[in-house]
């Protein structure tokens, strides 16, 4: 069996630079956990929103509305995880969605209740806020010319 209690420094691995380069590669300069899980849950959680509160039967069309909007949402959370280089281009566009799921209660509902609105509107107001923080990691994250 070989000894491994003798826990050096990575510094003396011969292949430190080759993994440092591989690591912030992979990284791509930007914190993951941070921003595209919420993202994801927020989807996830606007799609599932009608049947949670039990808005369903009332307002079919919102509800409707909202899983789409929760689908796309988690869409952009999963390419912000897979392909971030090209997908934070997009982050403006979550805040359009997060803009629209605050006035979709109006234009989308017929005469929505009081609970139906304050769930749209955390909802939207949480997509702008995620989607400002995905625009702002994309502008620390690209290079600088």
């Amino acid at each position: 069996m070989a000894n491994v209690s003798h826990r050096g420094d990575i510094t003396s691995h011969p292949d430190v630079s080759e993994m440092r380069a591989r690591y912030a590669r992979m990284l791509g300069g930007r914190d993951v956990a941070l921003v595209d899980g919420p993202v994801f849950l927020l989807g996830l959680y606007c799609a599932a929103s009608p049947w949670i509160l039990h808005y369903s039967t009332s307002q079919p069309a919102l509800a409707t509305h909202n899983l789409i909007v929760g689908i796309a949402i988690g869409l952009l959370a999963l390419g912000f995880t897979t392909a971030p280089a090209r997908m934070y281009g997009l982050s403006w566009a979550m805040c359009a969605m997060g803009v629209w799921m605050i006035i979709a209660p109006w234009i989308v509902g017929s005469s929505p209740d009081t609970g139906v609105v304050l769930n749209n509107i955390i909802i939207g107001a949480l997509a702008v806020i995620l989607g400002l923080m995905c625009a702002g990691t994309a502008a620390k994250s690209a290079p600088v010319p």
